[in-house]
Protein backbone atom coordinates (compact mmCIF):
# COMPACT_ATOMS: atom_id res chain seq x y z
CA UNK A 1 0.00 0.00 0.00
CA UNK A 2 2.92 2.38 0.60
CA UNK A 3 3.61 2.64 -3.13
CA UNK A 4 -0.04 3.47 -3.73
CA UNK A 5 0.17 6.18 -1.05
CA UNK A 6 3.16 7.68 -2.87
CA UNK A 7 1.33 7.54 -6.22
CA UNK A 8 -1.71 9.27 -4.74
CA UNK A 9 0.47 12.05 -3.32
CA UNK A 10 2.51 12.45 -6.52
CA UNK A 11 -0.75 12.77 -8.49
CA UNK A 12 -1.78 15.74 -6.34
CA UNK A 13 -4.63 13.95 -4.57
CA UNK A 14 -3.25 15.02 -1.19
CA UNK A 15 -2.20 18.64 -0.68
CA UNK A 16 -0.87 20.62 2.27
CA UNK A 17 -1.49 24.28 3.09
CA UNK A 18 -4.67 26.07 4.20
CA UNK A 19 -7.93 24.72 2.82
CA UNK A 20 -11.55 25.44 3.66
CA UNK A 21 -13.52 22.22 4.01
CA UNK A 22 -17.21 21.71 3.24
CA UNK A 23 -17.88 22.05 6.95
CA UNK A 24 -16.32 25.53 6.91
CA UNK A 25 -13.32 24.41 8.98
CA UNK A 26 -9.84 25.41 7.79
CA UNK A 27 -7.64 22.35 7.33
CA UNK A 28 -3.86 22.00 6.78
CA UNK A 29 -4.49 19.00 4.51
CA UNK A 30 -6.87 18.54 1.60
CA UNK A 31 -7.68 15.26 -0.14
CA UNK A 32 -9.24 15.39 -3.59
CA UNK A 33 -9.52 12.30 -5.78
CA UNK A 34 -11.78 13.75 -8.49
CA UNK A 35 -8.78 14.36 -10.75
CA UNK A 36 -8.23 10.61 -11.06
CA UNK A 37 -10.49 10.62 -14.12
CA UNK A 38 -7.56 12.24 -15.98
CA UNK A 39 -5.02 9.70 -14.69
CA UNK A 40 -6.13 6.36 -16.16
CA UNK A 41 -3.16 4.30 -14.97
CA UNK A 42 -3.58 5.40 -11.35
CA UNK A 43 -7.36 5.05 -11.59
CA UNK A 44 -6.89 1.50 -12.84
CA UNK A 45 -4.50 0.75 -9.95
CA UNK A 46 -6.92 2.12 -7.38
CA UNK A 47 -9.80 0.27 -9.03
CA UNK A 48 -7.87 -2.99 -8.69
CA UNK A 49 -7.16 -2.27 -5.02
CA UNK A 50 -10.83 -1.45 -4.38
CA UNK A 51 -11.95 -4.55 -6.26
CA UNK A 52 -9.60 -6.77 -4.27
CA UNK A 53 -10.77 -5.24 -1.00
CA UNK A 54 -14.41 -5.72 -2.03
CA UNK A 55 -13.76 -9.44 -2.47
CA UNK A 56 -11.91 -9.60 0.85
CA UNK A 57 -14.93 -8.06 2.55
CA UNK A 58 -17.05 -10.79 0.96
CA UNK A 59 -18.60 -9.26 -2.14
CA UNK A 60 -18.66 -10.85 -5.57
CA UNK A 61 -19.39 -14.40 -4.44
CA UNK A 62 -23.15 -14.15 -5.04
CA UNK A 63 -25.10 -13.08 -8.17
CA UNK A 64 -26.95 -10.39 -6.16
CA UNK A 65 -23.81 -8.56 -5.03
CA UNK A 66 -23.43 -5.02 -6.31
CA UNK A 67 -21.06 -2.07 -6.03
CA UNK A 68 -22.59 1.39 -5.70
CA UNK A 69 -20.45 4.43 -6.50
CA UNK A 70 -21.61 7.65 -4.83
CA UNK A 71 -21.91 10.69 -7.13
CA UNK A 72 -19.77 12.30 -8.06
CA UNK A 73 -16.26 11.29 -6.92
CA UNK A 74 -17.32 7.71 -6.26
CA UNK A 75 -18.67 7.07 -9.77
CA UNK A 76 -15.37 6.54 -11.63
CA UNK A 77 -14.05 4.64 -8.62
CA UNK A 78 -17.06 2.32 -8.71
CA UNK A 79 -16.63 1.75 -12.44
CA UNK A 80 -12.91 1.03 -12.03
CA UNK A 81 -13.59 -1.38 -9.15
CA UNK A 82 -16.36 -3.08 -11.11
CA UNK A 83 -14.12 -3.60 -14.15
CA UNK A 84 -11.34 -4.97 -11.95
CA UNK A 85 -13.53 -7.28 -9.87
CA UNK A 86 -16.33 -8.23 -12.24
CA UNK A 87 -18.89 -7.16 -9.65
CA UNK A 88 -21.80 -5.29 -11.31
CA UNK A 89 -22.25 -1.63 -10.41
CA UNK A 90 -25.26 0.57 -9.74
CA UNK A 91 -25.45 4.13 -8.48
CA UNK A 92 -27.96 6.41 -6.78
CA UNK A 93 -28.68 9.66 -8.62
CA UNK A 94 -28.24 12.99 -6.86
CA UNK A 95 -31.44 14.17 -8.48
CA UNK A 96 -34.35 12.46 -10.21
CA UNK A 97 -34.83 13.25 -13.90
CA UNK A 98 -38.21 14.74 -14.78
CA UNK A 99 -38.19 12.85 -18.07
CA UNK A 100 -37.46 9.35 -19.37
CA UNK A 101 -37.51 6.56 -16.80
CA UNK A 102 -37.22 8.98 -13.82
CA UNK A 103 -35.15 6.38 -12.02
CA UNK A 104 -33.44 7.28 -8.76
CA UNK A 105 -31.02 4.35 -9.03
CA UNK A 106 -29.25 3.52 -12.30
CA UNK A 107 -28.21 -0.01 -13.22
CA UNK A 108 -29.74 -3.46 -12.87
CA UNK A 109 -30.66 -4.80 -9.45
CA UNK A 110 -33.31 -6.70 -7.53
CA UNK A 111 -34.70 -6.16 -4.07
CA UNK A 112 -32.54 -7.73 -1.35
CA UNK A 113 -29.38 -7.49 -3.47
CA UNK A 114 -26.39 -6.75 -1.27
CA UNK A 115 -24.58 -3.49 -2.03
CA UNK A 116 -21.08 -2.29 -1.16
CA UNK A 117 -21.03 1.52 -1.25
CA UNK A 118 -17.84 3.04 -2.71
CA UNK A 119 -16.55 6.60 -2.38
CA UNK A 120 -13.23 8.43 -2.32
CA UNK A 121 -12.87 9.72 1.24
CA UNK A 122 -14.73 9.91 4.54
CA UNK A 123 -14.69 12.75 7.04
CA UNK A 124 -17.92 12.80 9.07
CA UNK A 125 -19.85 10.17 7.11
CA UNK A 126 -22.92 12.34 6.51
CA UNK A 127 -22.80 12.18 2.70
CA UNK A 128 -22.46 8.38 2.82
CA UNK A 129 -25.54 7.98 5.02
CA UNK A 130 -27.49 10.35 2.75
CA UNK A 131 -26.50 8.41 -0.38
CA UNK A 132 -27.40 5.08 1.22
CA UNK A 133 -31.01 6.09 1.94
CA UNK A 134 -32.38 5.70 -1.64
CA UNK A 135 -30.62 2.34 -1.91
CA UNK A 136 -32.33 1.08 1.23
CA UNK A 137 -35.66 2.56 0.14
CA UNK A 138 -35.36 0.48 -3.04
CA UNK A 139 -35.06 -2.68 -0.93
CA UNK A 140 -31.30 -3.10 -1.28
CA UNK A 141 -29.20 -4.35 1.63
CA UNK A 142 -26.36 -2.02 2.62
CA UNK A 143 -23.96 -3.01 5.39
CA UNK A 144 -20.53 -1.83 4.24
CA UNK A 145 -18.86 1.32 2.92
CA UNK A 146 -15.46 1.25 1.20
CA UNK A 147 -13.34 4.38 0.62
CA UNK A 148 -9.82 5.08 -0.59
CA UNK A 149 -8.91 7.17 2.44
CA UNK A 150 -10.22 7.58 5.98
CA UNK A 151 -9.41 11.05 7.32
CA UNK A 152 -9.73 9.58 10.83
CA UNK A 153 -12.07 12.31 12.05
CA UNK A 154 -14.78 10.00 13.34
CA UNK A 155 -16.62 9.05 10.17
CA UNK A 156 -16.27 5.35 10.90
CA UNK A 157 -17.89 5.73 14.33
CA UNK A 158 -20.76 7.75 12.87
CA UNK A 159 -21.35 5.10 10.20
CA UNK A 160 -21.24 2.39 12.88
CA UNK A 161 -23.95 4.14 14.87
CA UNK A 162 -26.08 4.17 11.71
CA UNK A 163 -25.50 0.44 11.24
CA UNK A 164 -22.74 0.44 8.61
CA UNK A 165 -19.13 -0.78 8.72
CA UNK A 166 -16.35 1.35 7.25
CA UNK A 167 -13.52 -0.15 5.22
CA UNK A 168 -10.65 1.84 3.64
CA UNK A 169 -7.57 1.29 1.53
CA UNK A 170 -5.69 3.48 3.98
CA UNK A 171 -5.89 5.91 6.87
CA UNK A 172 -4.59 9.45 6.65
CA UNK A 173 -2.09 8.85 9.46
CA UNK A 174 -0.59 5.84 7.66
CA UNK A 175 -0.31 7.82 4.42
CA UNK A 176 1.44 10.68 6.21
CA UNK A 177 3.84 8.30 7.93
CA UNK A 178 4.79 6.79 4.57
CA UNK A 179 5.30 10.25 3.03
CA UNK A 180 7.44 11.42 5.95
CA UNK A 181 9.58 8.25 5.73
CA UNK A 182 10.08 8.93 2.01
CA UNK A 183 11.06 12.55 2.65
CA UNK A 184 8.05 13.91 0.78
CA UNK A 185 6.44 15.55 3.82
CA UNK A 186 8.17 17.31 6.69
CA UNK A 187 7.67 15.85 10.19
CA UNK A 188 6.42 19.28 11.31
CA UNK A 189 3.56 19.11 8.81
CA UNK A 190 2.79 15.56 9.95
CA UNK A 191 2.53 16.82 13.54
CA UNK A 192 0.39 19.79 12.46
CA UNK A 193 -2.08 17.53 10.63
CA UNK A 194 -2.22 15.12 13.58
CA UNK A 195 -3.03 18.03 15.90
CA UNK A 196 -5.76 19.21 13.53
CA UNK A 197 -7.32 15.74 13.28
CA UNK A 198 -7.29 15.34 17.06
CA UNK A 199 -8.95 18.73 17.57
CA UNK A 200 -11.63 18.22 14.90
CA UNK A 201 -13.35 14.94 15.64
CA UNK A 202 -16.97 14.52 14.56
CA UNK A 203 -17.82 11.40 16.55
Amino acid sequence: MKQLYHSIFDAGCIKFGEFKLKSGIMSPVYCDFRGLVSKPELLREIGQALGERAKQIGYGSKPGDRLAGIPYAGLPLGVAASLASGIPMIYPRKEVKDYGTRRLIEGEFSQSDRVLVIDDIITDGASKIEAIEPLKEAGLVVEDVLVILDREQGGGKILARAGYKLHSLGKLGDVLDALVAAGKVEPEMRARVAEFIEANQFA
